[in-house]
């Protein structure tokens, strides 16, 4: 940091350390994108972070809830937990300096964005915040920020050893269905849940195409109202009762809330490799329009689902009986 003014050592001091404070856990993190989004709302990116850092505070809390403990081994519960922590963290970690410096950036209406290389942020997204510095084209930026975060986890999650055999070449990840990996719920105070899925979670350019579809469906002129009330009404608990208790039929599964269910997980630095370096970014990537093949009302489905899940138990219960 020698080639630095005092006051960027500064700034970069302030973002480290309000990252690591803010990266504790899927609530902090959650919590903290939804704040920026409240300040800086052209942002649109940080309002989809907020709500799909929600589903994976569900998505946790549901491993130790009513159902998955009777279908579910103690080890691959705990492993399936650390996949989804270890993306969480590895997302705040390397998005949230960028909208921190932002933030600096803003505030002494000069760009920053030559500071990034110092929190090991892509080459790739450097360009394209000095591009929006310039142009402020939002749908740009906010496909730039997908398409960063989903290769941000590609390697050191998706593709890592441990993560691929155990958990994404596992019976239980490709009978995947079941599970909620591949959905993305937005409730509503109403009742209703909206929201997509993907099939091949694996797959860098579905997980892409996916984050496209979310954001059109969260800023839908007649939806965004409905899931900004949600956000701002609800505190994240990490407990599906965040989203039941409004509807009007309660599901009979129940989940605990994460800072009681799950310890604090100390994460290892890894070795920061710029994946815009090793990987072609492509075309269709930044420019191909979200497609939809099915509806994003999913009360009903939710509703299905919730009840194909008991069934599961019900089932599994009744065949030890006959063991």
């Amino acid at each position: 940091m020698n080639h630095l003014t005092l006051h960027e050592q500064n700034i970069v001091s302030q973002i480290q350390a309000e990252t690591s404070k803010k990266n504790i856990d899927n609530i902090s993190r959650t919590n903290a994108y939804f704040s920026f989004f409240k300040r800086y709302p052209e942002i649109i990116w940080s309002f989809l972070a907020s709500m799909v850092s929600r589903n994976g505070g569900w998505n946790m809390c549901d491993l130790e809830g009513s159902i998955f403990p009777q279908l579910l081994a103690p080890e691959v519960r705990k492993r399936l937990f650390m996949t989804y922590e270890r993306a969480n963290w590895l997302i705040f970690h390397d998005a949230y300096p960028q909208l921190m410096l932002y933030q600096y950036s803003t505030k002494l209406n000069r760009p920053l964005f030559h500071l990034l290389p110092l929190f090991h942020v892509s080459r790739f997204m450097q360009k394209e915040w000095e591009r929006y510095w310039q142009t402020k084209d939002n749908g740009r930026l906010t496909t730039a920020l997908i398409i960063n975060e989903q290769n941000v986890i590609q390697d050191p999650v998706i593709e890592h050893p441990v993560y691929k055999k155990k958990v994404f070449h596992s019976f239980i990840f490709n009978f995947q269905d079941w599970f909620h990996f591949s959905c993305v719920l937005f409730p509503t105070c109403g009742g209703e849940v909206y929201g997509a899925s993907v099939s091949g979670f694996k797959s860098l350019s579905k997980r892409i195409e996916l984050g496209k579809r979310l954001v059109r469906i969260l800023f839908h002129p007649r939806l965004f109202p409905h899931f900004f009330e949600f956000a701002e009404k609800t505190p994240h608990t990490g407990s599906r009762f965040d989203y039941e208790q409004y509807f009007k039929t309660r599901s009979a599964g129940r989940t605990p809330i994460l800072r009681k269910t799950f310890p604090i997980v100390e994460h290892q630095q890894h070795v920061y490799i710029d994946w815009s370096k090793e990987r072609f970014v492509s075309p269709l990537w930044l420019h191909a329009p979200a497609r939809f093949k099915h509806p994003i009302q999913l009360t009903d489905w939710y509703y299905e689902k919730s009840n194909q899940l008991q069934l599961l138990v019900s089932l599994k219960n009744l065949m030890e009986i006959h063991k």
